[in-house]
């Protein structure tokens, strides 16, 4: 029973850690089970170790002193418990504040990248009404990652150069937002980071109910980011029917899709977009994001645009346009940045023509290494380049802020 209360890393990760961690929901509920607790304690733990637990120390023995807690419980949960299981091995800054970037350090080695995008509305505009002002007030939202690497190798992300190197416990997912927590408010949560979340898919769901619950840490807009799952987009709606979805689409016909999406082949864009439909169904939400690549010559003409605009017609849809930023070393990046002028007509058709809410994404960032797309490390010509036990965001210059912030700077717009 205890065993299957772990949330099992992927097979290339190492093993568990010797002491786990208090957001490893399932594992503490257990436990608690076993010794006679009311496992109603995991909820009123965890929201005491985010809140209370002191900087200088990862062991739980205060617990057994706080009021209301089975003192005996406590002291066996400090035992083979510990407050987290990972650490922070560098914080950047952006210089004008903006954007916060984490690595973070797993109990195996690994490391994953955390950004937190501080979003002033007010500093908010798009290409068609550059004037423009949004209101509402300041928040921070958090990107996250959900695997080390990513196996969906979209042609234009030099994440997909990495290939898979594991899932993320629900633990672990839950730690980027613990640390994200010791530095500022979150008010929002994206899966935009490492991995495609839904290839991870108990371990998201799981760790996303625990961010919305509001004893917990009480997030008041999760969004989940895929670059197209079918069968797991349906589950979604009905496992958690409280989040967002965003769908990184790129393209507007299968065949186009194709080139630069290679996940397109098994999961073909009709399927996709019957999925879409369903999940609306169901979804407490009744729109959706579309995430949209610009690439100068492939996917950027108004013909484009306009088919775009017939696929997406019937649904409630944001589409935020990101335009591309180089992601590989100079000779070996065949994708470029479509014209200003370019985005802008792209943008306008769609406006205009089928009146579908289109924005495009603001750069936050780019002064700590944040580009869309651009995660992996442009002096390592391979992942296996690496050191052991590490991933390609060890000790490099990387840039998830840029696939996160980007798109979540977006989302925000709407999380009034």
């Amino acid at each position: 029973k205890r065993a299957a209360a772990m949330s099992k890393p992927h097979a290339g990760r190492r093993s568990e850690a010797t002491r786990s961690s208090v957001y490893e929901t399932d594992l503490l509920r257990t436990y608690l089970e076993e010794w006679g607790r009311n496992p109603s304690h995991v909820a009123t733990v965890q929201a005491l170790v985010r809140k209370r637990q002191p900087k200088h120390t990862n062991e739980l023995g205060w617990l057994k002193d706080e009021p209301g807690l089975p003192k005996n419980a406590m002291e066996k949960i400090a035992e083979r418990f510990v407050a987290v299981n990972s650490h922070v091995v560098r914080q950047r800054v952006s210089t004008d504040g903006s954007t916060v970037k984490l690595l973070i350090q797993l109990h195996d080695g690994m490391q994953v990248e955390t950004v937190i995008l501080r979003y002033e509305p007010q500093k908010g505009k798009n290409a068609v009404t550059p004037d423009r002002r949004r209101n509402g007030a300041p928040r921070s939202t958090l990107c996250v990652s959900s695997q080390v690497g990513c196996q969906m190798a979209c042609k234009f992300c030099a994440t997909g150069k990495m290939g898979i190197k594991g899932n993320l416990t629900q633990g672990e997912i839950l730690e980027q937002l613990y640390h994200a927590s010791q530095i500022t408010e979150i008010r929002n949560v994206v899966f935009m980071g490492m991995g495609e979340p839904l290839n991870n898919y108990c371990n998201v769901v799981s760790a996303s109910k625990l961010m919305m619950s509001r004893k917990v840490f009480n997030i008041r807009r999760l969004t989940i980011s895929t670059v197209g799952i079918p069968t797991k987009i349906k589950m979604l709606s009905r496992d958690l029917p409280g989040c967002h979805l965003a769908l990184s689409l790129h393209a507007p016909s299968q065949e186009k899709r194709l080139e630069i999406v290679p996940s397109a082949k098994a999961f073909p864009l009709h399927k996709l977009m019957d999925a879409v439909h369903q999940y609306l169904q169901y979804a407490r939400h009744r729109s959706i994001f579309v995430e949209y690549i610009l690439l100068s010559g492939v996917n950027d003409s108004i013909e484009e645009a306009r088919n775009l605009g017939i696929l997406l017609h019937d649904i409630q849809v944001t589409v935020n346009l990101i335009p591309y930023n180089p992601a590989f070393p100079t000779g070996e990046d065949t994708f470029a940045a479509p014209s200003a002028s370019s985005i802008v007509a792209f943008q306008k058709c769609l406006r205009e023509e089928f009146g579908i809410r289109t924005t495009v994404r603001q750069e936050m960032g780019q002064d700590i290494d944040g580009a869309c797309g651009q995660l992996a490390n442009k002096e390592v010509k391979d992942i296996e380049d690496l050191p052991c036990g590490m991933s390609s965001i060890s000790e490099k210059k990387t840039s998830l802020v840029g696939i996160l912030a980007a798109i979540g700077r977006t989302l925000n717009f709407s999380a009034r």
